[in-house]
């Protein structure tokens, strides 16, 4: 897995964690302070924001004036699905899949400004067969011609490759600058691999096309001024999905646009809102064309430290997405809704315990329901799970985990999937870099 790859090898990212003694010791709380200063617990994924008090995983090292950050992680998980048979890309119901995303980040300061670089890949091409891991009522993207439905499509090759630049403004106050062939511009909240709420859930949310799909968009700018405790920001970019081959850039022009404030009241609470246009976004049919999207966001994030190095993390979002849904019947105003409560506690560096419930509004042909074509239904979505770490190898931490989940359709579409309920569990190992607590 990629995770594996990247991060052994290196010195963990908190200092205070290394024995104290003599002069060393001096030496590591300058350590601290300076990855402290470089990589400050709020940055999520792009440019959004988490609370301060976020638990840290990942390696650093030292290369000439550069701290180099490495973050990874890597699944190999077992799904069974025995609802659906319509799914994209065949009937299994059963399946075996490595998903994984592995990052490396370069800071350092430059007079009173800081200059990063960022990379970001995934192996899913690779290590997800098919059009994408089993995942009932999930949408989204294209495979093999047609739409994706009850899979979860594999991430791209390059899921990141930017720059940022940050420097004070007046007083407290700073700008940031953040760009790239690849890159997350400032609408929704950070991405679903990247929270700590979700970060040991190997299953993406069924309503991640309606919160936090420009996770990864191919081409993005951004502009932001921020205090303490506020962010304004504004990005342009190319809001055009990504094609099924996962290798290339898929580049385009910047004629999207989306803007984020974010706001953190306390040292344990970000909270943020945003709104995109994103043109020529989906493509639902071939002999269409693509989609334009009209996307808000809003979520809050919450993170608490607990006893023994433990944690507990959790986000509520609710994301709408209004569109002119272009299909061979015709076409139709849609204004559509997905709920996302996340969560996961972590007790005594051992045991994780994570949980998702989600409603999302889907138009019927992103389910393949072509007999409903102007039709739009509800579906639920409830997970549940454990991780319990095993080993820990140098700068490494390995888990073993399971998950059941229970996906609720409209009585509609109760034939396809062999009734109100349907059900799914799964199996795996999870190996990401050893956390340093909040």
């Amino acid at each position: 897995m990629l995770a594996t790859i990247v991060v052994l090898g290196g010195s963990t990212l908190d200092a205070r964690q290394r024995p104290e003694t003599g002069s060393s010791s001096t030496h590591q709380h300058s350590v601290a302070s300076q990855d402290a200063d470089l990589f400050p617990s709020r940055d999520g994924s792009g440019t959004a924001w988490f609370p301060d008090e976020t638990p840290m995983h990942g390696v650093t090292r030292q290369w000439r004036q550069w701290t180099i950050a490495f973050h990874g992680t890597g699944f190999a998980q077992f799904l069974s699905e025995p609802g659906n048979q319509h799914r994209t890309g065949g009937a299994s119901t059963h399946q075996f899949s490595v998903p994984n995303w592995g990052m490396v980040m370069g800071r350092r300061m430059v007079g009173r400004g800081r200059v990063g670089v960022r990379g970001m890949i995934s192996l899913d091409p690779l290590t997800i067969p098919g059009c994408g891991y089993l995942s009932l009522l999930a949408t989204g993207e294209t495979c093999d011609g047609d739409t994706i439905h009850d899979r979860q499509h594999p991430h791209d090759l390059f899921m990141e490759l930017a720059a940022d630049y940050d420097r004070p403004l007046r007083g407290t106050t700073r700008w940031q600058v953040y760009g790239g062939l690849a890159g997350e511009p400032a609408l929704g909240p950070a991405g679903f691999p990247h929270r700590p709420s979700a970060a040991v859930n190997p299953i993406a949310p069924i309503g991640h096309h309606w919160l936090d799909a420009t996770h990864i968009v191919f081409g993005v700018v951004t502009a932001a001024v921020y205090d303490r405790r506020w962010k304004a920001e504004v990005s342009a970019f190319n809001g055009r999905e990504p094609d099924e081959h996962r290798a290339g850039l898929d580049l385009g022009p910047l004629d999207s646009i989306a803007g984020r404030l974010s706001f953190l009241p306390t040292s344990t609470i970000a909270l943020q809102v945003s709104a995109g246009h994103l043109q020529d976004a989906e493509l639902e049919f071939e002999s269409q064309p693509r989609t334009n999207v009209d996307r808000l966001t809003a979520s809050a994030t919450y993170h608490r430290p607990l006893a023994r190095g433990g944690s507990w993390a959790s986000t509520l979002a609710v994301g709408v997405n209004s569109a002119r849904e272009l299909i061979p019947e015709g076409s139709f105003d849609s204004r559509t809704a997905a709920w996302l409560l996340e969560t996961s506690v972590t007790l005594g560096e051992r045991h994780t315990f994570f949980g998702r419930a989600e409603a999302v509004e889907k138009p019927a042909h992103d389910l393949h329901a072509h007999e409903f074509p102007f039709s739009i239904f509800t579906v639920g979505k409830l997970q549940a799970g454990y991780v319990r770490q095993l080993l820990r190898w140098k700068t490494m931490d390995a888990g073993l985990g399971a998950t059941a989940s229970v996906s609720f359709v409209p009585q509609e579409l109760e034939s396809r999937y062999g009734g109100p309920t349907a059900s799914g569990v799964g199996f795996f190992l999870v190996v990401r870099p050893v956390g340093h607590g909040m």
